[in-house]
């Protein structure tokens, strides 16, 4: 099945398109790893203290969201972590840029995944299963963004080479006429 050269070519701007909005939209925001703790601050809130009397004292929230660049709690300003571009000394070429942005995605989801289950061993030893079930560990929805963009500029390759394949299909009918 032969497939329009403008299609395959509308259909590479259009993924390398979706690819670079959907990056810079993953990379722009704060939710590639959620920690919710409503559930056990909810639950702290009806403890009681050694001698039965209720206990009163609101906790601080401890749910956060952190991106690429800071992490935000709920009721407190959010924090930046270091963030390799914004430094005046450093020229980075764009092609090491790319790379440096491709290695931060693979390396984010590697970390949050390593901290999720360093969360639970932790739990396990300290022997305090009830507190896993009130504290939601998770990716949020800016690493799905970020995968969502690789794939979608996978897509894009796969176009451009389709489409390379059938200039060459059409270069080698015009040489046999």
């Amino acid at each position: 099945m032969r497939v329009p050269l403008g299609a395959l070519a509308g259909a590479a701007a259009l993924t390398g398109a979706l690819s670079f909005v959907l990056l810079a939209a993953a990379i722009g925001t704060d939710f590639w790893y959620i920690i919710d703790t409503e559930q056990l601050e909810l639950s702290s809130l009806g403890a009681r203290d050694p001698e039965g009397a209720a206990n009163l004292s609101q906790p601080e929230p401890l749910s956060s969201h952190s991106g690429l660049w800071r992490t935000c709690r709920v009721q407190s300003p959010c924090t930046p972590l270091m963030n390799p571009f914004w430094q005046e000394n450093v020229t980075v070429s764009e092609s090491s840029r790319q790379l440096l942005t491709t290695v931060t995605l693979a390396g984010i989801s590697v970390y949050i995944a390593y901290s999720a289950a360093a969360f639970q061993e932790a739990l396990c030893l300290l022997e305090e299963k009830a507190l896993l079930d009130q504290v939601d560990i998770r990716f949020g929805w800016s690493l799905a963004l970020g995968w969502i963009s690789f794939i979608a500029e996978l897509l894009t390759g796969v176009a451009f080479l389709a489409a390379a394949r059938e200039l060459r299909l059409r270069r080698r009918q015009d040489q046999a006429i």
